[in-house]
This record gives structure tokens, C-alpha cells and sequence, in this order.
């Protein structure tokens, strides 16, 4: 694992990839906006929580799945990996206890893992 200056785990796009294929209990956290969602998806497995409703919106911009449970493992991804950071930096503020931040976004995981699913 990997840390940065916000203190916050980093997992690569190779462990995020198999732990999707054992289906391992992680939520997938996606932070990026709407026009970048619709140019690459990762799946439907994936939350969605635009980082610009996280400031406006605070916890209301986070799906159901998230606010359940703080202790469950959130995986938080975005384009290149910096505003997973800050989101996840953002959770662990507000209580979430089991955060980390997808290293390298879904460019990486593209580039590394699936070509398919497009890069913008």
C-alpha cells in the first residue's frame, strides 16, 4: 500500500481488480462528475458521489450503501487518483474508518487492467 500527504492508503489498480473478481465485500467509490462518468464506466458494481455534490451536498450526496455502515471498506476512485484522495480524506474526517484511495484512477486501471472500457 501507498500513502500520500493526506495520510490516506492507496491500493493499486491490480489489487482492486482481483478483489473485484473474488468479489470481496469493498465498496467501490466513484468521485468523479457526471461528463467523465459517461465517457468511462468501470461498472456497475461502482457508487457514484460526484466530488462537487460531496461539497455541497456533504453526506446526502452519498449513496446508501456508504452510509449504512462506517466501518465498511470503501475503495474511492476518480480519474487519476487525486480527488480520491481528497474524498477519502473527506470520509475519514466524517467517521468512515476503512477508506482507500484507488492509485493511478480509472486511467491506470484502464491502461493496466482494461483497455476496454476507453480512457479520456
Amino acid at each position: 500500500m501507498m500513502t500520500n500527504p493526506y495520510g490516506i492508503p492507496e491500493v493499486s489498480v491490480q489489487e482492486v481488480a482481483t478483489r473485484r473478481i473474488a468479489g470481496e465485500p469493498i465498496i467501490l467509490l466513484d468521485v468523479r462528475e457526471p461528463y467523465e462518468l459517461n465517457a468511462v464506466q468501470l461498472g456497475a458494481d461502482v457508487e457514484i458521489a460526484p466530488l462537487s455534490e460531496l461539497a455541497t451536498l456533504q453526506e446526502d450526496a452519498l449513496p446508501e450503501s456508504v452510509m449504512a455502515d462506517k466501518e465498511a471498506e470503501i475503495i474511492v476512485i476518480c480519474h487519476h487518483g487525486q480527488r480520491s484522495l481528497q474524498a477519502a480524506a473527506w470520509l475519514k474526517m466524517k467517521g468512515w474508518s476503512n477508506v482507500a484511495s484507488m492509485a493511478g484512477g480509472v486511467h491506470a486501471y484502464a491502461m493496466q487492467i482494461d483497455p476496454s472500457i476507453g480512457f479520456y
